[in-house]
């Protein structure tokens, strides 16, 4: 029996569909989060048939987006280091997930209204997992602060870099590399200030991108 040479062509197409309606998203979302499907469809370049043959309603888009979303914290994360001394280990963190942190904080606006609290922790477990760990053994060496046990001071870590990543969702701070947002982290684990910038300036040379999101799975 002869081998369909369609069947790869058209299963190609469906993941470069797919890919192009999640990136497109991920844009579209975070001009407008009550964007519609329709118009999202037009924004992606494909008739609404294909878009919801993807994605059949609003939610289950959000869903693969958190997905996605999830699989690259974990991939960042686990490409870190756990050997370097605490602060410049922290500084790492703040630059590798800063990235992953700028493509989906659309996210930042749905997900609690449309995923739900628990969706939201699952994504961000391997993030505040790693954070705690840093501040904790941060806390052993004595360069960060103790007042605060660390998942509390990870969480407050946490809401500060959401903060910043709000404020550039709307424009009022200028997207940047993740500098400002690691030095501003280390000061707040108790990092003198002069010393944050000169630990942020070495780490900030041999920062490595954070993963790209995945583009084939689901097709």
């Amino acid at each position: 029996m002869t081998k369909p040479v369609a069947r790869e062509p058209m299963r190609r197409n469906s993941r470069s569909n797919r890919a192009r309606i999640l990136a497109t998203a991920r844009q579209e979302l975070g001009r407008n989060p009550d964007v519609t499907l329709e118009e999202l469809a037009r924004a992606a370049g494909v008739v609404r048939r294909t878009l919801f043959g993807h994605f059949p309603g609003r939610a289950a888009l959000l869903e693969a987006l958190a997905e996605e979303a999830a699989e690259t914290i974990r991939g960042t994360v686990a490409a870190g280091t756990t050997t370097e001394p605490a602060e410049r280990a922290l500084a790492h963190f703040v630059f590798s997930l800063w990235p992953v942190g700028d493509r989906y904080r659309m996210l930042l606006a749905l997900a609690r209204r449309d995923l739900g609290a628990e969706r939201v922790a699952e994504v961000l477990a391997p993030a505040r997992e790693r954070a705690t760990a840093i501040l904790e053994r941060g806390q052993r060496d004595g360069v960060f602060h103790s007042h605060l046990p660390p998942a509390v001071l990870s969480a407050g870590l946490e809401a500060m870099t959401v903060a910043l990543l709000e404020e550039v969702n709307t424009g009022a701070l200028v997207e940047d590399d993740g500098s400002r947002a690691a030095v501003a982290t280390l000061i707040a684990a108790g990092v003198p200030e002069k010393r944050a910038s000169a630990v942020v300036d070495e780490v900030a040379a041999t920062a490595v991108p954070a993963a790209t999101p995945p583009t084939t799975a689901g097709a």
